[in-house]
């Protein structure tokens, strides 16, 4: 049985003919959401940090494929010479203290599995707290840092920005492009007009009848970008597999606690497979008991599952790796708007 997210939002995605009873809370929601932007942006916007920030979030709840572009960003700004930090809520995580310091040792029950997964991929600081002011302050305190990402955090207004990046999934769009509660959207549609990078993260998926992208204005800085599937990593071994040289039984069961599901089933369906798709809600913490099928077919987890995954491991649990590149041009459009260009392996090209 669906649970109240996955019925949610398959309706926003579909325009489910009942969510015009909730409209006007929908347009209550959007009124309060820009009075509080302009609140807290007059009040806060211009207390900048000694390095730049850049946020980088969406507009819409569920997942986009803002936490593989972090690592493939860190990546890049590291490969060019950049000393990056990368701060986030932890949602899902529970300290005792913040700011919390992602180092070995930290689980995903502590800081969120999506920190744990940046800091396992990345070689840079993580830092974790509700308050992304406080976690920046930390970071500078305790690193030296040419440049902070925030995870996530676009409606997190207590924090200056001196970049906004929106990303967009491309294969839903925007939905049914009401706020909440009668659609996906934190803030209207409108707010993609005001950052300075929107990145839209795979192509339109012509089975949702619903998939509308944005109309965004000329001048709008515009990239797209694609998530590869690129090993498959056996949990219980740490065996890796190149996708293309897969020899298991090419049916399969998927199980993924994240915010599109059908974005990985589809993924799988790309590299020929036969899958059985389990969805679970954005964030829960898989079981034994949801890896539990009556056969032997093997079964495939994300990596952001993978990082919280506690109970037994059996042999059949592979878990799926994945990567974005990152378009060049946007890696030094990106740079000089964050006014790094002195640096000398910042590329000229």
């Amino acid at each position: 049985m669906p649970s109240t997210e996955q019925w949610l939002t398959k309706a926003w995605y579909t325009n489910s003919w009942w969510l015009v009873f909730l409209l006007p809370f929908a347009w209550l929601f959007s009124l309060v959401t820009r009075l509080r932007r302009r609140r807290l942006q007059s009040k806060y916007q211009g207390h900048t940090f000694a390095s730049p920030v850049a946020i980088i979030g969406n507009i819409s709840v569920g997942g986009s494929g803002k936490t593989p572009l972090i690592i493939a960003l860190v990546k890049a700004l590291n490969a060019r010479g950049y000393n990056v930090g990368v701060v986030s809520r932890g949602y899902g995580g529970r300290a005792q203290n913040y700011p919390l310091d992602v180092v070995e040792g930290i689980s995903a029950a502590q800081c969120g599995d999506e920190p744990l997964l940046i800091a396992q991929a990345c070689s840079c600081p993580v830092v974790v707290a509700p308050d992304r002011v406080a976690a920046v302050n930390y970071l500078l305190a305790n690193y030296c840092c040419d440049l902070i990402l925030s995870d996530d955090g676009l409606q997190h207004y207590r924090l200056h920005r001196d970049i906004e990046i929106a990303v967009v999934d491309g294969a839903r769009g925007l939905g049914n492009q009401h706020c909440l509660p009668a659609g996906p959207l934190r803030e209207s549609a409108q707010r993609l007009n005001q950052v300075d990078f929107v990145l839209i993260n795979g192509l339109p998926d012509k089975s949702v009848s619903r998939a509308v992208m944005p109309v965004l204005p000329a001048d709008i800085d515009r990239h797209q970008i694609a998530l590869q599937p690129s090993v498959f990593r056996h949990l219980a071994s740490g065996k890796t597999v190149v996708a293309s040289a897969w020899s298991e039984p090419f049916s399969v069961h998927a199980v993924a606690a994240i915010g599109n599901p059908q974005r990985f089933a589809a993924t799988l369906e790309i590299l020929g497979f036969d899958v059985d798709l389990v969805g679970r809600d954005d964030h829960q913490q898989l079981k034994l008991a949801d890896l539990s099928f009556d056969d032997d077919l093997p079964i495939i987890i994300t990596a952001k599952d993978a990082v919280k995954y506690t109970d037994a491991v059996t042999d059949k649990i592979w878990v799926l790796e994945v990567e974005i590149t990152v378009p060049t041009e946007f890696v030094d459009r990106f740079i000089v708007a964050a006014g790094l260009v002195d640096n000398q392996f910042a590329s000229t090209n």
